[in-house]
């Protein structure tokens, strides 16, 4: 699979796998340790979950200023990586009776992620400047290395859980995955360096004689894109700014994954030792690594005869599937789970993560792939922030919904998001012709 694919992609591939481990371990029992641990109601965790994911969605703004403009995307990748360790240790030493350490973790962590997401997102693009037509496929396989981290995750989550009974046990683990994470970076920074265009990584390159000068000192960007007038620039950042807004409905849905799933998986759910409300996250990361080489060989297939759908269509389609998920939990709460007794199946929890990852599989890397596609080369590392920005709108109108979770119906809580991810649909529809200009 990574035959064709520049060697760098192997290093960002693990090295976001275990920058994930981290991530979603602490995703997997976020909400459960405000429950538990913490004492907090419903609307005190949505506002809490809310806010630490906007962060975390937000701050690729700033991250994609620093890698474009001041340090370059390796430096900035290692500061996010450093903050996001110190911001696990600082979840780790927390408790009840020790809520500042909790609070600090959090900031750290969101910060550390927004800086560390774009820029890993920008080098994946930036090593495909003369594979164009790989892209695609560059995005879904870096994508399944941040599957098979958040996979790993619930695992790990559960074991501590079921047998350490200890949630703090977990922010250590994601402390030492970011450990794993810098390390496996550093060793392939050789064949990264290539891909990162940022100015003071530009400037700090090896004298002329040495056998590496090719690879450091290689163009910006920019200057090896084809000119386009400002004209174009525009219509090319209007084009993006309207996915942005049009995806931030998804990520309200999505979102529901960590929050509204898990609420229900602990309130309406059969629970069994090892099937627990922080194990279900797991099979929409494992469900990824299954389908996504499936549909690469579909894409690849249609592709030949002409037929590969464009990037907007597809992401279009995933609106459709993850409205058709919120149908299934409308469903299943309907079928008993608006009564917050643990008599459910698991098989609905499932069944809708199944379809939920038809959706991501759809909308996520496909999106990053616009976004380097269609993004003026002198504001890439922006606009991929600005994709992020758009993440983090609905990651916190995720936590804002999720406050009424316990409010009134279940059935009327997914019916809500059913109706936003219809809106965003007709919206993607609408400016189709818009969306697929630049996106050859």
């Amino acid at each position: 699979m990574l035959r064709k694919h520049p060697k760098g992609l192997a290093f960002i591939f693990f090295t976001e796998m275990w920058e994930r481990v981290g991530f979603y371990t602490l995703m997997a029992i976020l909400v459960l340790y405000m429950d538990k641990v913490l004492g907090w109601g419903d609307a005190r965790k949505g506002d809490f979950y809310g806010l630490f994911l906007a962060l975390c969605y937000g701050m690729p703004l700033v991250g994609g200023w620093l890698g474009d403009r001041v340090l370059g995307r390796i430096r900035t990748v290692r500061a996010g990586a450093f903050l996001m360790a110190c911001g696990y240790v600082g979840l780790a030493v927390s408790s009840a009776h020790q809520v500042t350490t909790f609070y600090l973790g959090l900031l750290l962590i969101g910060v550390g992620t927004g800086i560390f997401k774009v820029n890993m997102a920008v080098l994946v693009g930036n090593l495909y400047a003369d594979k164009v037509h790989l892209k695609d496929a560059a995005f879904n396989i870096f994508y399944m290395g941040v599957n098979l981290g958040a996979m790993i995750a619930p695992l790990v989550a559960t074991l501590n859980s079921a047998v350490f009974h200890s949630y703090n046990l977990s922010f250590w683990v994601a402390a030492a995955g970011m450990v794993c994470a810098v390390v496996i970076f550093d060793v392939g920074r050789p064949h990264i360096r290539v891909a990162d265009d940022g100015r003071r990584a530009q400037a700090k390159t090896p004298a002329a004689n040495s056998p590496q000068v090719a690879a450091v000192t290689a163009p910006p960007m920019e200057a090896v894109a084809p000119a386009m007038d400002k004209t174009e620039q525009r219509q090319r950042v209007a084009t993006l700014v309207t996915l942005f807004l049009i995806v931030i409905f998804f990520w309200v849905a999505f979102y529901q994954n960590s929050f509204g799933l898990t609420l229900f998986a602990e309130r309406s759910t059969i629970v069994l030792k090892w099937l627990r409300p922080e194990t279900y996250q797991f099979f929409e990361p494992f469900f990824i690594l299954a389908l996504t080489p499936l549909l690469l060989a579909l894409f690849a297939r249609l592709n030949l005869r002409g037929r590969e759908p464009s990037t907007p269509r597809k992401i279009f389609l995933g609106m459709l599937i993850m409205g058709l998920a919120m149908v299934v939990m409308a469903a299943a709460s309907l079928a008993g789970g608006n009564a917050d007794r643990n008599i459910m199946s698991p098989a609905w929890l499932i069944g809708t993560y199944f379809i939920v990852t038809m959706a991501e599989i759809l909308i996520s890397p496909m999106g990053q792939s616009f976004v380097s596609k269609v993004a003026p080369p002198r504001i890439q590392g922006l606009m991929m922030g600005g994709w992020f920005a758009a993440t983090a709108a609905g990651s916190y109108g995720s936590g804002l919904l999720g406050k009424s979770y316990s409010r009134f119906a279940h059935h009327q809580f997914f019916l809500v998001l059913t109706g936003l991810l219809a809106v965003s649909a007709v919206l993607c529809l609408a400016f189709m012709k818009k969306l697929k200009r630049f996106s050859a």
